[in-house]
């Protein structure tokens, strides 16, 4: 929280360290939406279990 707060207004909320961050080294599109599909289906089918059975 410290450090949070220490350096939020000199880089960003979401960078407090100020870390340098190359966006072209991840490409965004692919990761963050396989990662969000496999979550959705491992939160979705344990609660259709549920409902189903």
């Amino acid at each position: 929280t410290f450090i949070h707060l220490t350096f939020l207004h000199e880089s960003g909320s979401n960078n407090p360290l100020g870390i340098q961050s190359n966006c072209d080294k991840i490409p965004f599109h692919p990761y963050f939406s396989l990662k969000d599909i496999l979550g959705f289906i491992i939160i979705f089918l344990p609660l259709t279990t549920l409902a189903l059975f």
